[in-house]
């Protein structure tokens, strides 16, 4: 059992790492927009849209929208991607 401060604490580190990750989330979608509409635009052999439904069988998307869904936020699996996670589907371009 932890004391109040300690929870408190504990809590208010968390909500700010939260907003801090959805902040800079936020940030690197607005700067990747563009580089996502070129790799849309130079996708002649159609992977990224194979991808897309590779994902969609797999269940991911229902994964993520079921961990959006929670009631508490986990931040450790927030971590996974960290800041850059949107830069793991270039991969697929080289």
């Amino acid at each position: 059992m932890q004391s109040l401060p300690v929870q408190i604490a504990k809590t208010f580190v968390g909500d700010a790492f939260a907003l801090v990750n959805g902040f800079a989330r936020i940030i690197t979608n607005v700067v990747m927009a563009p580089v996502e509409r070129i790799a849309k635009a130079c996708d002649v052999a159609g992977v990224l849209h194979e991808r897309a439904l590779r994902a969609t069988e797999r269940g991911e998307i229902r994964q993520a929208w079921r961990t959006l869904s929670q009631a508490s936020p986990r931040p450790h699996r927030s971590r996974r991607h960290g800041l850059f996670g949107c830069f793991r589907s270039l991969g697929e371009l080289t």
